[in-house]
């Protein structure tokens, strides 16, 4: 099976893939919210939420795929307290045909995230 590594151009270098492409499998790594392209901070659950979505988009966009194609999400939660307000945005994006999830609450890498979001998705090339 072959692996293709996706790229986003301008994405800052980090030391991981956006994605990586396995046959018509697509895993995508997660995604964060907390500060938007021209480096401001990004404040509240649902503000978070809805940009780790847009660049989960742009990352599928980039591998050929959409949101469409999005099998299963595992969510990464700071507050219990935020995921009726994070299903909520989450919702709007998944209108029909969701795919599973696991919404986990842990200790995220910075203080300012408040959600992270991965998913694999399932596009025949």
């Amino acid at each position: 099976m072959a692996k293709k590594v996706i790229t986003i151009p301008g994405a800052p270098k980090l030391p991981f893939s956006p994605a990586i492409r396995a046959g018509d499998y697509i895993f995508v790594s997660g995604q964060a919210g907390f500060v938007d392209a021209k480096g401001n901070e990004i404040k509240g659950v649902e503000a978070q939420v809805r940009l780790c979505l847009e660049n989960m988009k742009r990352v599928l966009v980039a591998a050929g795929a959409s949101l469409d194609d999005v099998v299963k999400v595992t969510v990464f939660l700071r507050n219990e307290e935020d995921f009726a307000k994070m299903n909520e945005v989450y919702q709007g994006y998944f209108p029909e045909d969701k795919p599973a999830r696991s919404t986990v609450i842990a200790g995220l890498a910075l203080p300012t995230m408040l959600v992270e979001m991965e998913c694999i998705a399932y596009c025949q090339s």
